[in-house]
């Protein structure tokens, strides 16, 4: 199925991406982001907070935002 993905993490981008029907929010951060902790990025589906076991559906827009920004001061 089809999501809206937006990564807000370094240069930014947005694009449509595949996923396989029952993805949670947590498979496809891991798919996306690697190894970061999905502790450090606000994780948002059509423009709600969401829980990390929450199935996606098609069409959902998917933005993950960094919460802390490296070289920032605090």
């Amino acid at each position: 199925m089809r999501i809206l993905l937006i990564n807000n993490d370094g240069a930014g981008f947005a694009d449509y991406v595949e996923v396989a029907e029952d993805t949670t929010v947590n498979q496809l951060f891991q798919r996306q982001m690697g190894s970061a902790r999905a502790s450090n990025y606000l994780i948002r589906v059509n423009r709600q907070p969401c829980a990390a076991d929450q199935v996606l559906q098609e069409g959902d827009r998917i933005s993950i935002t960094p919460t802390k920004i490296e070289g920032a001061l605090r």
